[in-house]
Order: structure tokens, then C-alpha cells, then sequence
């Protein structure tokens, strides 16, 4: 017997995809040990386990709208041609902030459009151990600063 209703509705699938957020981002944040620093966001980059289409990062403010501090744009017509992730060249040099910044839009690359910023919120706090307000507040800063 299935634990899943007859007749799943919007928030069931809501709450499903939440769940399997959750478990993704415990799951890198395991197999990263916990420590979720500089080296080990770009290696997550790279584990088609865990983010599902290629995701290049590049220091440039150009595509960037004002308060923006990065935006991910697709490489072509289907997800599986990859993503340019645009990040503000101010976050370049710091490396505690890049993890937050990078895994905020680690969700939109592996779900599309069915995710919101609940589900980044989601993943980046859950990825990186923190309270989700929290990984709220140091995003709004990161906007501010830019």
C-alpha cells in the first residue's frame, strides 16, 4: 500500500519536490563533509549527481540587473546545452560567499521553472547548515552590497 494520495494535488507535488531539494542538498552537503567552501561548490559544479546540467561560473556584472549580485542564463534551447551562471565580479576574491551565491541557483538548474525562491532558499541553507533566515539575511546583504 502507497503512502501517496489517489489524487495528488499542486502541494503534494510542491511538497514532494521540496523534499527531494532537501534530500539533495544533504546529500552533497555529505559528501562534501560538510565543508562547502570555494573549491568544493565548483567541484558540486561538476557532479551530474547532484546538478543535473552543466553550469559555468563567470565574474562579469554585464548581464546583471541593479541589486543583482548573479543570474543564470541558459546556453541554449534545452537545459542539457548547460547554464552560464553571471556572477558580480565583487564576489570574485571572497571565498565564504561565493557557496551562498553559487547554490542559490543550483535548484533552477536541476528543477527549471517549477522553482521558486522557496526552493533555493532551501537547498542553499540546507547545502551549507544554516537557518534559513539566515541564508536569506546574507543573500539580501550580498544584494545591498552590489
Amino acid at each position: 500500500m502507497s503512502d501517496r494520495p489517489a489524487n495528488p494535488t499542486a502541494a503534494d507535488g510542491q511538497r514532494s519536490l521540496r523534499d527531494h531539494i532537501r534530500e539533495k542538498a544533504l546529500s552533497a552537503r555529505t559528501k562534501f563533509a560538510g565543508r562547502i567552501d570555494r573549491a568544493a561548490i565548483f567541484r558540486l559544479l561538476e557532479d551530474r549527481s547532484l546538478v543535473r546540467y552543466p553550469v559555468g561560473v563567470r565574474f562579469d556584472s554585464e548581464p546583471l540587473r541593479r541589486g543583482e549580485f548573479a543570474c543564470l542564463e541558459a546556453l541554449g534551447a534545452h537545459p542539457s546545452g548547460g547554464f552560464c551562471l553571471f556572477v558580480h565580479p565583487l564576489f570574485e576574491p571572497v571565498d565564504e560567499m561565493l557557496p551562498l551565491l553559487i547554490a542559490y541557483f543550483i535548484p533552477s538548474v536541476n528543477y527549471g521553472d517549477v522553482t521558486t525562491h522557496v526552493e533555493a532558499e532551501l537547498f542553499g541553507s540546507v547545502l551549507l547548515g544554516l537557518d534559513r533566515e539566515e541564508y536569506y539575511r546574507l543573500l539580501c546583504s550580498a544584494s545591498d552590497s552590489v
